[in-house]
């Protein structure tokens, strides 16, 4: 797959998830040279209830983060380019802090977090990557103290509600799996929407494309089931609108305004099956407020 289009949705994807908890900046220039990184960032001490809601990612995120995701398994190159740009960002933060003459604590220093779908054995040896069970989870490889980096194996996290936000940016069943337990989260959640939506661009920006490889056309195939979901909720959205729209209307003309008791009974009738919604409309009419009110707020009577 070419990296374009996933590497906008992953910067995009970090961004949203993380803003909340701090500061984001995608795509940030490196002064050594023309480089970039993909997701820098800036935690914001008092979010960290926001942090909390993100699982894994959000541990991630309690200290100054670059995060590096990947779409398939990291090379070795890879590894070297992320870690060089890790040491030019802390040269930089150095030279500001000896102009400023302050000095800059080691755990000020930004933490860098290479997301891979999967890493082999040798490659984690080669850099003396090692599993740190008593602070993180199974997946999670940390190098020696002073580098401040880890290689996150998506596939070999477990399958937990703490780490859906990382197994979303897995690979096919993995992540196809993540993507179920994302749909299958409440609609009210702000997170489901915001991950749904730019899962469902995805889909519209590889669609566009000519050519497609392989890996690409099963991607679209594995996001479809998201974009028909949202066209669904869609429009089951703009029918509860249009019932809202209806129903303050009826009671207005009805009663001359619409109070905080009958303000209580819309969303009840917005919420009636479609024969009783429009038998209770053309009764509406002849219904008194004392009827209304006892027949849809008796629960809380």
């Amino acid at each position: 797959m070419t990296r374009f289009p996933y590497d906008q949705f992953t910067k995009n994807y970090l961004k949203e998830l993380l803003s909340p908890s701090g500061t984001v900046e995608t795509s940030r220039k490196v002064v050594a040279e023309i480089k970039e990184i993909d997701v820098y960032f800036a935690p914001s001490p008092p979010e960290s209830q926001e942090r909390e809601k993100l699982g894994l990612l959000g541990k991630f995120a309690t200290t100054s983060a670059v995060f590096e995701p990947f779409r398939n398994a990291v090379k070795r190159g890879e590894v070297r380019s992320c870690l060089n740009k890790l040491f030019d960002i802390f040269a930089e933060l150095e030279r500001e802090a000896n102009r400023n003459g302050t000095e800059i604590a080691e755990e000020e220093l930004p933490f860098l977090w290479i997301l891979s779908p999967t890493a082999s054995e040798a490659q984690l040896k080669g850099f003396r990557a090692i599993l740190d069970e008593e602070n993180w989870l199974p997946g999670v490889y940390v190098f020696g103290e002073w580098y401040r980096a880890a290689i996150v194996a998506i596939h070999q996290l477990p399958a937990t509600e703490e780490t859906l936000w990382l197994r979303i940016l897995g690979k096919g069943k993995v992540q196809q799996q993540a993507i179920e337990e994302l749909q299958a989260l409440s609609e009210d959640n702000p997170l489901r929407e915001m991950a749904l939506d730019l899962l469902s661009n995805l889909k519209s920006i590889l669609e566009l494309k000519q050519d497609l490889d392989q890996e690409e056309r099963e991607l679209i195939m594995q996001l479809s089931p998201v974009y028909e979901q949202r066209l669904a909720e869609a429009r089951q959205q703009g029918v509860q609108a249009e019932r809202r729209r209806t129903i303050d209307a009826l009671l207005r003309g009805r009663f001359g305004t619409v109070d905080e008791e009958l303000a209580a009974v819309i969303q009840p009738i917005i919420d009636l099956p479609s024969q009783e919604y429009t038998s209770l409309l053309l009764q509406l009419s002849n219904i008194s407020r004392e009827e209304l009110l006892a027949r849809f707020l008796k629960r809380d009577r």
